[in-house]
């Protein structure tokens, strides 16, 4: 199994997303935001935590103009597997492979602590690998991660059950509690919190472990 973790010049989760992947067996590439394109044979593209250049516009809207995206664009359109975290997640709002926006939080304070998420469907490659229901800690760390999006967005969502993850308590004011969503084909995930930083021994909890080894898992059996 091969992924790639998107390198932007405000990254600064992207060895941590690569440590999650390789933690559950991926052999992982670091592509340069630059790059016109994927490695041969890849499985899943990570976009990390960080802040990427041009946030002071809107957090995502240039990054998502990046040489790279259009190639992950039409590796998601083939069917390919991909992962937006915090600012990954803004990203791919913002190249609409995702639903809604995400603004600042509520509070207008940037909020950093390990969070209570409920998982809300493991109808997923990304969530099978934990309990329906079940609820789970993953450290949060953001700005901008209140996310929106219209009723009829919302009707679809939860009619589709692509409300992947939700906050226990709603840290940042996104609408419906929500803290992670999948795309149309479920092959999309895009989700405030860090799994990422919940996977080693040493990490005060390894929730997020479960996300990448039941992902290798689905594409191991498809």
């Amino acid at each position: 199994m091969k992924a790639a973790v998107l390198v932007f010049p405000g990254s600064n989760c992207d060895r941590d997303l690569a440590v999650g992947f390789r933690a559950a067996g991926f052999e992982v590439s670091m592509v340069w935001h630059k790059d016109t394109g994927l490695p041969d044979g890849i499985d899943v593209v990570g976009i990390p935590g960080g802040f990427s250049y041009g946030d002071y516009l809107r957090c995502g809207a240039i990054a998502a103009k990046s040489p790279i995206m259009r190639a992950v664009a039409e590796f998601a359109g083939r069917g390919g597997h991909v992962l937006g975290i915090c600012n990954g997640f803004q990203v791919l709002c913002e190249t609409q492979l995702l639903p809604g926006v995400l603004m600042r939080n509520a509070g207008l304070k940037f909020v950093c602590r390990t969070e209570v998420l409920e998982v809300a469907t493991t109808d997923s490659p990304f969530t099978s690998g934990y309990i329906n229901g079940r609820s789970i800690a993953i450290p949060i760390a953001h700005h901008d991660g209140n996310y929106q999006i219209d009723e009829d967005g919302l009707a679809t969502l939860r009619g589709e059950d692509r409300i992947a993850f939700t906050y226990g308590d709603n840290p940042n004011g996104s609408r419906a509690d929500i803290a992670g969503v999948l795309s149309a084909n479920r092959r999309i995930l895009g989700l405030m919190p860090h799994p990422e930083r919940a996977v080693d021994p040493s990490h005060a909890t390894q929730d997020g472990s479960a996300l990448f080894a039941g992902l290798a898992e689905a594409l191991v059996t498809a």
